[in-house]
């Protein structure tokens, strides 16, 4: 695991650049692309390449990693269309090139592992955009969360909808109670994993997932098993790291090499 400690707008540089590499060196590459305010600033500073530079997404498919069960297609809280919102819409993608997990359907458990089985066909991802929420999940991989687990539904822990509230005018009885959510086995098969955390907030689950055992309870620790994961964090986040200095003091060496 590799671990950044930057400021908020390098970090989206940094994510941005790992995704221009990709679209410019791999035909019909796959991107994970995630919800909620982490990925944001990615999604703009792609947008603007898009604009100024010409990065295209037309031959790019993106799934996504979680959906609300019971939300209506036109809710403008759909994942769907928060994700068409924020950044979809502002590139250039095919006509349905994003993909995610059906939260309306009648049957729950089949829509699931079509889901998987969508991104097998496609060749896997590439490159998966991850957050982390205050207590250690990834997607909606709650805490206690199969360190295996597929694409399948989830009830929603009371923090989580707390913590997204925010998007339901601050009305937790708004926010639904499940979700279909990438498992964590799901993610892992992904060939590279970018998470961002940013804010004091986000301490205590950063620290727990780079520097803690391997737990169910704190879901994002799967990451420490895989070969290509990047840990973004900004300076409030790393503030409970252990090892901060040498993180920083890895990434001005890598920095170092590069410039020579």
């Amino acid at each position: 695991m590799e671990v950044i400690i930057a400021e908020d707008q390098e970090l989206a540089t940094l994510v941005a650049d790992a995704i221009e590499r990709l679209l410019r060196s791999v035909p019909a590459p796959v991107l994970g692309l995630a919800t909620g305010s982490s990925p944001l600033s990615v999604y703009d500073e792609l947008t603007r390449r898009h604009e100024q530079n010409g990065l295209s997404f037309a031959e790019v498919r993106g799934f996504m990693l979680d959906e609300y069960v019971g939300l209506p297609a036109s809710h403008p809280q759909c994942y769907r269309n928060v994700i068409d919102t924020e950044f979809a819409s502002r590139v250039d993608f095919a006509d349905d090139a994003v993909q995610g997990p059906d939260g309306t359907a009648a049957d729950l458990v089949a829509a699931s592992a079509d889901y998987d089985r969508a991104i097998a066909e496609a060749g896997g991802i590439d490159l998966q955009i991850l957050g982390i929420g205050t207590d250690g999940h990834i997607a909606f991989n709650e805490p206690g969360s199969s360190l295996a687990s597929r694409t399948r539904v989830k009830s929603l822990a009371n923090q989580t909808r707390i913590d997204n509230a925010r998007f339901f005018d601050d009305e937790v009885d708004q926010v639904p109670q499940h979700c279909l959510t990438q498992g964590l086995g799901t993610i892992m098969e992904a060939r590279h994993l970018m998470l961002i955390a940013t804010g004091g907030q986000k301490a205590e689950a950063v620290h727990q997932m780079v520097e803690g055992p391997i737990s169910s309870m704190w879901p994002a620790t799967v990451l420490q098993m895989h070969p290509h994961a990047t840990v973004l964090v900004d300076d409030a986040a790393a503030s409970r790291l252990q090892l901060g200095d040498y993180y920083r003091q890895t990434y001005a060496s890598k920095l170092d090499q590069q410039r020579l």
